[in-house]
């Protein structure tokens, strides 16, 4: 909305400084950490006036039960906080921000009604995994046929593939489509089950939104994709400040949800921040250093996949005594840990990943991928540029 300040720059000066996109992601970051700061407490006083605490499974950890009754549907204030700076200080023009913000309310709405279930009907499970998985699908589809269509050329529609520069695949429609919807999907998906039960998926969600907000930037101009051999997508620098706004608001939140948490994301927040990040990642065709950047996200998602495939698949009997899961005696409880990772590492006995003690130690490993993929990223060699 600022922006259009810009066009007085004739009467005063200093309005032209509105124009630089750089200038504006700056303060689409520094606007939704205010918001989330200022409007923190209101969050979390209304959200414990109407009763919305986290329901905790009683078959899960007997460490999660400290956690029940605590405010959780905490995303609702990081959405709107992304939502406001968005609006403030992006381009109403660039269709690239309606499809951000469209993603990440309906992503949001999925999760405000799988938390709100959870809250009023007392049920840790929320809506079906069959609901949930149509509505990201339609959510994933749309955004796919909107992206496509607003390729300007070849360049667009193609796959990039890390540390071989001069590779290249062209996708087509379908190949296109398919891989929206997995990054879409996938990564919603992926940082849900890392925020499990505590909110740990806040701060990776800031590295690699910082990480996709550099590549929006260069893909956005056209000098600086083809001095880095990046692909160019015009508008896309304007997907920079959605990503700015993102890093702020997560961060604000962050301050009401490190220990002791006043306040949980809930799903609201991570299936929403999820879905937003791989659609910017679709946008700066980056779908595979999004897996790199966000390995974090990767791991999680792995690791409950192997353990809800291990308790469908016949039990051996193992000898008798200590053994940290999926390795036991007996037949475990059917319903799998939300974090089986960290769950896993508490059970060996590592205290000093235990979340009471410290909820961003395993976001440390997220730090170094992201900066390692920007590293690798920094020149592009031995390709001729995208046109």
């Amino acid at each position: 909305m600022f922006l259009w300040l810009a066009h007085f720059s004739n009467w005063l000066t200093g309005l032209n400084i509105f124009q630089y996109t750089t200038f504006r992601a700056v303060m689409a970051a520094l606007t939704a950490l205010a918001f989330s700061l200022m409007f923190g407490p209101w969050t979390i006083r209304r959200l414990t006036a109407l009763k919305c605490g986290q329901a905790v499974r009683t078959d899960g950890p007997q460490t999660h039960l400290v956690k029940n009754g605590t405010p959780t549907m905490g995303g609702s204030l990081i959405l709107t906080a992304i939502t406001v700076s968005t609006l403030l200080w992006g381009n109403w023009a660039n269709p690239y921000i309606w499809i951000l913000l469209g993603v990440l309310l309906a992503t949001g709405a999925l999760g405000f009604y799988d938390d709100w279930r959870k809250v009023v009907y007392k049920d840790p499970n929320g809506v079906s995994a069959k609901f949930k998985m149509v509505w990201q699908s339609s959510v994933a589809v749309i955004a796919g046929l909107a992206l496509f269509y607003l390729a300007a050329n070849s360049a667009n529609n193609i796959l990039i593939v890390p540390f071989f520069k001069q590779i290249a695949l062209p996708l087509g429609v379908a190949g296109f489509l398919v891989l929206s919807y997995l990054t879409i999907v996938g990564t919603s998906n992926a940082v849900n089950l890392t925020d499990g039960l505590d909110g740990l998926a806040a701060f990776p969600v800031v590295l690699v939104a910082a990480g996709l907000a550099i590549f929006a930037y260069v893909s956005g101009h056209y000098q600086f994709s083809q001095y880095l051999q990046l692909p160019y997508v015009a508008g896309a620098n304007e997907v920079a400040i959605f990503c700015t706004a993102m890093c702020g608001a997560c961060l604000g939140f962050l301050w009401f949800n490190a220990y002791p948490a006043q306040v949980f994301m809930g799903d609201v927040g991570a299936l929403a921040l999820g879905a937003a990040l791989g659609t910017v990642a679709v946008i700066v065709r980056q779908e595979f250093v999004l897996v790199i950047m966000g390995g974090l996200f990767v791991v999680e998602a792995v690791s409950v996949m192997l353990q809800v495939g291990w308790y469908k698949k016949p039990k051996t009997h193992l000898p008798d005594g200590a053994h940290p899961p999926p390795l036991r005696t007996k037949r475990l409880e059917r319903n799998p840990s939300r974090r089986p990772l960290l769950d896993y590492y508490h059970r060996l006995g590592i205290d000093r990943l235990e979340y009471p003690q410290n909820p961003l130690n395993l976001c440390r490993l997220n730090t170094f991928q992201t900066a390692f993929e920007r590293a690798i990223n920094l020149r592009r060699q031995s390709a001729p540029p995208y046109r």
